[in-house]
């Protein structure tokens, strides 16, 4: 860990911390206050995902979509309108809506194969997005004079690293220059997210053995095509599967490489000291 002690912790010149744990739990919030109000660099993997390694492939589908218009699809071609991603930190669902989902085209669905090859694409880009990481420290202090940076993963970071190998390269990469923290929930915490996602279901990823035996067993109870398949209640179904397969990740991921404070705590820092006396606290636990 890039911090081992809570008195090392304290006395740190240039503090550095990556926030992991399901989404919906403080991650962001606490990035964009540690930024707004102690002015620590904000890196947000998703957004670097979204940006660098996913671009083109959003834009592209923004612009397939377009083509099925005849009055765009002119004005496309004359290159007499321009069509980009206008995604932010707070803002990912350009991200998402590429993602997309499996099942009947007629409800908005993609066909299986292709939605593992943009499943693919996205654990690709994310392991890159995550290494980068190390480089924007750098930047972060050499070029723009940022003493604290907080890295703000993405949900699926431990479906992208393997949490108990000692030699996992991004998980190597992430503990050597910041200290991961797992903003851990309860089943209350669970619960409450599970709640939200049916209300609003969203693309996510998935790692490709878990998609593919999930997928086929869910056609197989419901007697469904692939085409037949409702895309938000297969992602429905995905999304509390998902959640099971996800914790004791994460909790290896904090006993290996990090420390773990409960969402709780989380959700009642209100000020960058606050941050730090959890932090402190946490690894005082851990020590």
């Amino acid at each position: 860990m890039h911090h081992r002690t809570a008195a090392e912790w304290r006395a740190a010149s240039h503090r550095r911390v990556a926030l992991f744990g399901m989404s919906g739990l403080g991650k962001t919030r606490i990035a964009a206050m540690l930024r707004d109000e102690a002015q620590w660099f904000h890196y947000s993997v998703d957004f670097r995902i979204g940006t660098r390694y996913m671009g083109e492939h959003i834009v592209d589908n923004f612009k397939r979509e377009a083509m099925r218009n005849p009055f765009l699809r002119e004005l496309l071609r004359s290159d007499s309108i321009y069509i980009a991603s206008n995604i932010t930190f707070q803002n990912l669902a350009p991200l998402s809506t590429y993602l997309g989902k499996p099942g009947d085209p007629a409800k908005g669905g993609i066909p299986f194969a292709e939605y593992l090859r943009r499943q693919r694409q996205h654990r690709d880009a994310e392991i890159a997005a995550t290494r980068d990481a190390l480089r924007f420290i750098d930047k972060a202090r050499d070029i723009y004079g940022y003493d604290h940076f907080v890295c703000d993963t993405s949900g699926s970071l431990c479906e992208v690293v393997d949490p108990t190998d000692p030699q996992d390269p991004v998980l190597a990469d992430l503990a050597s220059a910041t200290l991961p923290i797992w903003i851990r929930g309860t089943d209350a915490h669970a619960r409450d997210l599970e709640a939200r996602f049916d209300k609003a279901p969203k693309p996510m990823y998935y790692p490709e053995p878990f998609l593919v035996e999930l997928w086929d067993r869910y056609r197989a109870e419901h007697g469904l095509a692939p085409d037949e398949v409702d895309p938000d209640a297969f992602v429905r179904h995905g999304f509390r599967a998902l959640i099971a397969h996800r914790l004791p990740r994460y909790a290896a991921i904090a006993e290996r490489w990090g420390v773990t404070v409960e969402a709780g705590e989380v959700a009642a820092v209100r000020d960058p000291a606050d941050f730090v006396d959890l932090v402190a606290a946490a690894l005082a636990r851990k020590g």
